[in-house]
């Protein structure tokens, strides 16, 4: 972009002024960043970078002369504007590169020095304004080696402003889910690999190319060995990762870039091991609610509103982590459940945790920022009250017997000497910015001490002065005042200019006075404005001597901020269990599923007042009842069920207690939904495409440990085709080895009951209601048998269709059901529809199966038949498929 524009200026036959060929000179080496270039009290942007600014920032536009040149555009706004304007850059998809002045203007003897001190990207930063205190922000970067795009991937990621760092390798076809469980903010891909990073950008993720020369494999690994000063990776456990390797070394260079090398907070590398978490795809996440509504795409109203009672911003950002990312070891899971229950248990316990909890600051983000240099002496100072609660807390939980609450409070460190170091440094409650001064306590530094009584008696001697002038001159108006211009002066109007002493200087001219100096003054002024400026020169050194002696504990700092996080986590868990009256699962390492009078955490606490919710019961038996079809009408509460329960498996992973009377889970690797499903209009996908492509996502990757919530399939097309895909999937679902997962499916297909009476571990469920005066109530209760019933048009009514459309309706379905509805392999108008086709494209060939097309075989008899097969149907006893089927039969045999 520079470049252009000076090619553009040296095409006139013209010279840019020599502070723009300084800007020219930086902006050449970002040109991918907006560069905010600062002079004086302003930063300003100029040519396309002006262009994009005004347009994000809604600030004017103007020009700026530059030599001989045309003008060019700018724009700019004040520096201290700065927190409240990079956000919305960066917010906006941009990445922002900072100029400042590196030298006092005062001293300067031509153009002052300027360059970038840092790079803020939306993946990168450290200032509280771009971060939310419940959010990690990762910086992911991808690497693919060459000719193995289908096998293994490479995946790091870095949160720059905690030091949180990773490395991963999975099955390409699993990187997908791998980001959208890490949900980075921004994503490092090869630009080489366009055709690769289409599906990164529909995540929603910044994508950032980098150049092909970063994914080299000895470059990354070099890039590793400087930053941690080793000679190899063993040591971290990743060095037999080479695809991850070189993720993490194109990560760290490119904060490295941004920060310019200031990252000593990034200590150590760990391997990310997917396979001891449970993977969530990105429908499960949306579907279960964890962390944001399907309705609005925010928090309230999701599983994480109802579980988030943390204390600190670490312990916050740690449940989330908790949340979309349950463990799949039986040990840790039951380790969290025992450190849970220990505060279950103990209500004075739980409370003087939450109450010491309270006082604790976000040391994970504090650690890093006084690590880089950035921390002001308030966060400093917080640090210190952090640090102060680590005491009270081993206090407390001293006479803990169970092992992992244990485990914590022994590796707990105070950090005394930081403690001390700050306590004696810095005043209780110091200014939020070091240009503010007065941060040092009084009595650290005698110096600095002295200074600062000069200066206080300069103020006392300023008044007395203007006391004895006033006196002296016979001038009751005269008054001494300061300016930068010319320092102290004295002032006196022109009505008693006439008074004024020979040993006054006048100085300047004002319209109704005159302002003068005396050689007494400007000696004094001397005295004060030297003091001055030394104490901002010692305070500025000691500060940034204490900052650095407190970075030297940065990685006791870190530690205890991830205990503290641990803590505030399993404390918040133990108080949801309280309130909301949860249960300890039994979690095992076997098959099986059994929910006593389970309950959904989120809809529970949503109910109107006086609204009783009503819990379910679920069981699964890989042995015995493998799938649960639950039938029922809309609004009844099939939905709930589903939900509720992948809800309570998921929490008891965790490591939380459950919504129920009493829940006995065997570790379920994956949990699969299809609940809904809307068109995907961006990428040309119909609602039963998306639908298609989900279940079909669910059948190549779900094994018998896995739990299958299914709601609705088939409803996306016609009728006749969506009963058929239906009925198929759950057949496959039963009858193939690799993939006979434990299933909930909700359904509107009555006809569905009927697969109980073909295949053993099918159990028929359905949603309880009752009729009265014509109308429809909803008991919401599970019981065994199926539903023969949708009531569309009873809820159609509750929605508060006119009635005259409810009316009518009802005649249509009196005629529909006393007419003999044809089948042609199409839908109810006999029209030929393409579901199955579009199954197929979605990735459902199996679904073809012999053992699948029982439902729609039919013979081909010769047409004498057909009156010898009339003679032998039992209508009274046959379903209502069982007779659309013989219908089918007869047309055949007539030919018709």
């Amino acid at each position: 972009m520079g470049k252009t524009t000076k090619k553009k200026a040296s095409a006139k036959g013209s010279e840019p002024t020599p502070l723009m060929r300084q800007y020219y000179k930086i902006k050449d080496r970002h040109p991918n960043a907006l560069l905010l270039f600062r002079l004086g009290d302003f930063y300003e942007t100029f040519e396309d970078d002006a262009v994009v600014v005004s347009q994000v920032l809604g600030i004017t536009l103007t020009k700026r002369a530059n030599g001989k040149a045309s003008h060019v555009p700018l724009a700019g706004f004040p520096y201290h504007a700065l927190d409240n304007y990079l956000p919305r850059l960066v917010q906006a998809g941009h990445r922002v590169a900072i100029c400042e002045q590196l030298e006092d203007t005062k001293t300067a003897r031509k153009i002052v020095k300027r360059d970038v001190v840092e790079i803020v990207t939306p993946g990168v930063s450290f200032r509280e304004q771009l971060l939310d205190p419940k959010r990690s922000n990762y910086l992911a970067s991808v690497h693919w080696p060459e000719k193995s795009k289908n096998g293994r991937a490479g995946l790091s990621f870095i949160d720059a402003s905690t030091g949180e760092f990773y490395l991963a390798e999975v099955d390409a076809r699993d990187l997908k889910e791998l980001i959208q469980t890490i949900a980075p903010t921004e994503v490092l891909v090869d630009k080489r690999r366009h055709d690769d990073i289409r599906w990164l950008r529909d995540l929603g993720v910044i994508v950032t190319p980098q150049e092909d020369w970063c994914f080299g494999y000895d470059f990354a690994y070099e890039t590793l060995l400087r930053h941690f000063k080793t000679h190899s990776l063993k040591g971290f456990g990743v060095e037999d990762f080479p695809a991850g390797i070189v993720a993490a070394g194109v990560a760290l260079y490119y904060l490295g870039e941004t920060q310019k090398g200031r990252l000593p907070h990034i200590d150590r590398v760990n391997y990310f091991a997917s396979d001891t978490f449970m993977m969530l795809d990105a429908q499960t996440r949306r579907n279960l609610e964890l962390v944001s509504t399907l309705q609005s795409g925010q928090q309230e109203g999701s599983l994480i509103q109802i579980l988030d009672m943390t204390r600190t911003p670490m312990g916050a950002r740690l449940l989330r982590k908790w949340l979309v990312r349950p463990l799949r070891d039986l040990k840790q899971i039951h380790r969290r459940l025992d450190a849970v229950s220990g505060f279950v248990t103990s209500d004075f316990l739980r409370g003087r945790m939450q109450e010491t909890l309270q006082t604790v600051g976000d040391m994970e983000r504090m650690a890093a920022r006084i690590s880089t240099g950035r921390a002001t002496p308030r966060e400093m100072v917080a640090l210190k009250t952090t640090l102060a609660a680590i005491p009270q807390i081993k206090s407390i939980l001293a006479d803990e017997t169970i092992e992992a609450i244990k485990s914590i409070t022994a590796q707990l460190t105070p950090c005394n000497e930081v403690t001390q170091l700050v306590g004696e440094a810095l005043v209780d409650e110091p200014p939020a910015q070091l240009g503010d001064g007065g941060y040092i306590r009084p009595g650290y530094h005698e110096e600095l001490d002295e200074l600062r009584t000069i200066a206080r008696s300069g103020r006392d001697w300023i008044v007395k002065l203007q006391q004895e002038e006033s006196a002296r001159t016979g001038i009751p108006s005269l008054k001494v005042g300061f300016n930068k211009v010319f320092g102290y002066y004295l002032e006196v109007t022109n009505a008693h200019k006439d008074k004024v002493p020979d040993d006054f200087i006048r100085k300047q001219t004002l319209v109704n006075a005159e302002r003068y100096i005396t050689p007494k003054l400007k000696e004094y002024e001397e005295k004060i404005l030297t003091a001055q400026e030394r104490i901002t020169h010692i305070e500025t050194s000691l500060f940034q001597v204490i900052r650095e002696q407190v970075a030297m504990h940065t990685a006791s700092l870190q530690l205890n901020a991830r205990l503290l996080a641990m803590l505030d986590c399993l404390v918040s868990l133990a108080e949801v269990a309280v309130q909301h009256k949860y249960t300890r699962p039994d979690v095992h390492d076997g098959l099986g599923i059994e929910i006593v009078e389970g309950r959904h955490p989120v809809v529970e606490k949503t109910l109107p007042v006086g609204e009783p919710f009503i819990s379910n019961s679920v069981s699964l038996d890989p042995a015995s009842q493998q799938i649960l079809i639950i039938t029922g009408p809309n609004m009844a509460g099939k939905s709930v069920v589903l939900r509720q329960t992948g809800l309570i498996v998921l929490l008891a992973q965790v490591g939380a207690y459950v919504p129920a009377e009493k829940a006995t889970l065997g570790i379920v690797d994956r949990i699969f939904t299809r609940v809904g499903a809307s068109d995907n209009l961006a990428s040309g996908e119909s609602t039963f495409l998306v639908e298609m492509n989900e279940a079909a996502n669910i059948l190549n990757n779900a094994t018998p440990r896995s739990l299958i919530l299914l709601d609705e399939v088939g409803r996306g097309t016609s009728t006749f085709d969506g009963l058929s895909i239906a009925w198929a999937l759950v057949e496959y679902l039963h009858e193939t080895e690799r993939v006979a997962a434990q299933t909930l499916f909700a359904t509107h297909y009555h006809e569905l009951n009927e697969l109980k009476d073909r295949y053993g571990r099918i159990v028929n469920l359905r949603v309880q209601v009752k009729e009265h005066n014509g109308k429809v109530v909803f008991l919401r209760k599970l019981i065994p048998g199926g539903a023969d019933h949708s009531y569309g048009i009873e809820v159609a009514r509750m929605a508060g269709l006119p009635s005259p459309l409810i009316a009518r309706a009802q005649e249509v379905l009196k005629h529909l059901e006393s007419q003999q509805l044809e089948i042609h392999g199409g839908d109810a108008a006999g029209k030929p529809t393409d579901g199955p086709r579009v199954a197929a494209a979605a990735g459902m060939e199996d679904l073809s199966a012999a053992h699948q097309l029982s439902l729609f075989q039919v013979q081909d008899p010769a047409a004498s038949e057909a009156a010898e097969l009339l003679r032998s149907l039992e209508p009274n006893g046959m379903t209502p498929v069982e007779a659309l089927l013989k219908l089918v039969e007869l047309k055949k045999i007539v030919g018709s």
